[in-house]
């Protein structure tokens, strides 16, 4: 998983790459076609160290195509629609990931090695559609361009495009030592805590739920897909409530839901009853929902609280939440093998705790109004 995640952090590279040498067509769908291999591959082999190269690998693919996904909005279309395109093209990610989390289910009950073969058949049949329907734009613009309302995201760790969409460049490198050590620092480290924390929690969902809870992979597929599809309905109401209460309020709330909700989780883990699994599945869902808010809250406050602009802000931003996702995938693993897989949800806990706690140093997060504009 934190080889996966590991694509979240090259997204400036294949910026880099479609910019400079027009190669928007070809980085679509190299990068689905690169996805697709790197599952059938996965479906072949029984070793963990091969099984981590082509985490990579798939990571890079996924990383490139959905980096390159947003520029065929921005530099092709007014930049009166990029808000609503991208908007859509969040949404339809958001649907797939759904549907993929219910064929999951289903097809765990067969055999996980054509769960496998069903995803890269798919990848691959979306790389030809986007070969067939796409076209490199012919110049590249002038500048890395902003959404006003980025409103609609998915979990960090599942790359989505508009976690990609604002990549780091030289100038935000160069910017970096600065950034840090104003309130825009304190925020990035509260970030990297509280979602690291819930990243180890994702990196061994599946297997924490049968393990810990009783929760068979294709329920535990299942109820993600449900909870999922109910968190897209929710980042719209996330953005109004963000601009009516303030996003550092938002923020807090939803941060002290998903605390409580991994509070309840923590609890269960020495609890025997019958419900046990319904309990965990029902605390799963509010660590779920809260994302929808916790992710346009942060998005608002990343872009306000940046010292070097907003584009450059939100680079950092993103990619310190990749960095999250690799460092909390990581230690997931090593707490799992160290002290056993019902030591995640502390670990989640911990993590939020830090966070939650940072966030009252914090000024930034006494924003009434929403800043970005």
């Amino acid at each position: 998983m934190a080889a996966f995640s590991l694509g979240g952090l090259t997204a400036p590279f294949w910026g880099v790459l479609a910019d400079r040498f027009r190669l928007h067509r070809w980085l679509l769908c190299g990068g689905l076609l690169l996805g697709c291999g790197g599952l059938v591959l996965f479906s072949l082999t029984s070793q963990p160290g091969l099984w981590i190269v082509l985490a990579v690998l798939v990571g890079l693919g996924v990383a490139g195509a959905a980096t390159v996904a947003n520029l065929f909005v921005v530099e092709v279309h007014p930049k009166s629609e990029w808000d609503e395109r991208i908007g859509w093209l969040q949404t339809f990610y958001g649907v797939g990931q759904v549907v993929g989390l219910v064929l999951a289910g289903i097809l765990s009950q067969v055999d996980l090695r054509i769960g496998l073969l069903v995803g890269a058949g798919l990848t691959g049949f979306a790389a030809l559609l986007g070969w067939l329907t796409t076209h490199t734009p012919p110049s590249a613009l002038a500048e890395t361009p902003v959404l006003l309302h980025p409103a609609r995201h998915s979990e960090g760790v599942s790359i989505s495009p508009q976690r990609l969409f604002h990549h780091l460049n030289s100038t935000s490198i160069r910017n970096l030592a600065s950034a840090v050590r104003s309130p825009f620092g304190v925020f990035l480290l509260m970030w990297l805590l509280a979602i690291g924390g819930s990243a180890a929690f994702f990196s061994q969902y599946p297997v924490l739920m049968q393990n810990v809870y009783g929760i068979s992979p294709d329920v535990s597929s299942l109820a993600f897909a449900v909870v999922a599809g109910i968190g897209l309905v929710l980042y719209s109401p996330a953005g109004n409530w963000s601009d009516h209460f303030g996003a550092g309020k938002v923020m807090r709330a939803a941060q002290g839901i998903r605390l409580l909700a991994y509070l309840g989780l923590m609890g269960l883990v020495f609890v025997q009853s019958g419900f046990k699994d319904v309990l965990a599945l029902i605390g799963f869902g509010f660590v779920v929902c809260a994302w929808s808010l916790i992710s346009v809250s942060g998005t608002s406050l990343a872009a306000s609280l940046s010292p070097v602009g907003e584009g450059e802000g939100l680079g950092i931003y993103n990619a310190t939440n990749a960095l999250a996702g690799v460092l909390g995938a990581i230690l997931g693993g090593w707490v799992a093998g160290t002290w056993g897989i019902s030591f995640i949800p502390i670990v989640a806990v911990a993590g939020l705790i830090l966070g939650v706690a940072i966030s009252f140093f914090l000024p930034g997060l006494k924003i009434n109004k929403r800043s970005v504009s």
